[in-house]
C-alpha cells in the first residue's frame, strides 16, 4: 500500500487516465522510469495545449512553450506538446520554477499552466498515514498527480510576454560575426556597440569569463 487515500475516480477521470497513459509511457522512455515532475509536466502540456485550443500534431511550429526549469519536467512537456529545443519550439527560460507559458505564435495569445502552490499539501492531506519516509511520499505525488483533478493540481492564468514573440523566437539562418571575438552569431542573439554586432560574451552578458591557460 502507498499509504495514501485514493481520490475517487469519475467515468471521465478514467478517460483522461487513458488519455495521460501514451503520453506518460513516452516520457518515461526519455528516463527508463516515470517520475512525478514529468508526470506534472504531461498535465502542465495537456492543460497548456487545451487553453489554446491545440490538439497534435501542431503544424508549421506555431506553438511556442517556454519552460521555467530543464531536468525531467521539461520531459513530459515535450511528450505532451511535441514541443522542443531542437525544434525550436520550446524554450529553457531557467528561473528555477515548475512552470510552462504556452505562446500562440499567430495570434501571441499566451497562457501559464504551473502546480499549485499547496499542491504537496495537498497529497500529505489525502496520505492515511504519515508520510515517514521519502519513499511513502514519492509513490504518493507519481500516483496522485496522475489522478488528481486539474483544479486542485494546476493553476492556469493568462500572460503577456515581457518580449514580442517574433523576437524570443527570432528569425532562423541569420549569422554575423562578432566585431570583438569573430565567433559566429546565429538567430539574432547579437548586440550592437556602436553600431558593430557583438556576440553576448563580448558585450558582458556571457556565462563564463576566460582564464589563463595554466
Amino acid at each position: 500500500m502507498s499509504g495514501y487515500e485514493h481520490i475517487s475516480v469519475e467515468p471521465g477521470d478514467i478517460q483522461m487516465l487513458a488519455a495521460l497513459k501514451p503520453l506518460l509511457e513516452k516520457s518515461a522512455s526519455m528516463h527508463h522510469h516515470l517520475c512525478p515532475r514529468q508526470v506534472l509536466g504531461v498535465r502542465v502540456g495537456v492543460a497548456g495545449m487545451r487553453e489554446l485550443n491545440f490538439k497534435l500534431p501542431i503544424r508549421q511550429k506555431r506553438l511556442l512553450v517556454i519552460a521555467e526549469t530543464d531536468g525531467c519536467f521539461v520531459s513530459g512537456v515535450q511528450a505532451a506538446t511535441g514541443c522542443s529545443v531542437n525544434r525550436r519550439t520550446m524554450r529553457i527560460n531557467d528561473i528555477g520554477r515548475i512552470g510552462v507559458t504556452f505562446v500562440d505564435v499567430k495570434s501571441e495569445q499566451a497562457v501559464r499552466v504551473a502546480p499549485r502552490t499547496d499542491l504537496r499539501q495537498t497529497v500529505s492531506n489525502l496520505m492515511t498515514q504519515e508520510a515517514d519516509s521519502r519513499r511513502a511520499r514519492y509513490i504518493a505525488m507519481l500516483e496522485q498527480y496522475q489522478q488528481m483533478p486539474e483544479d486542485q493540481l494546476l493553476t492556469i492564468e493568462p500572460v503577456k510576454l515581457s518580449r514580442p514573440v517574433r523576437e524570443i523566437v527570432s528569425r532562423p539562418f541569420v549569422r554575423v560575426d562578432c566585431a570583438v571575438c569573430g565567433e559566429e552569431v546565429i538567430n539574432e542573439r547579437e548586440v550592437l556597440i556602436d553600431g558593430r554586432p557583438t556576440c553576448q560574451s563580448c558585450a558582458g552578458n556571457g556565462y563564463y569569463t576566460v582564464t589563463d591557460s595554466a
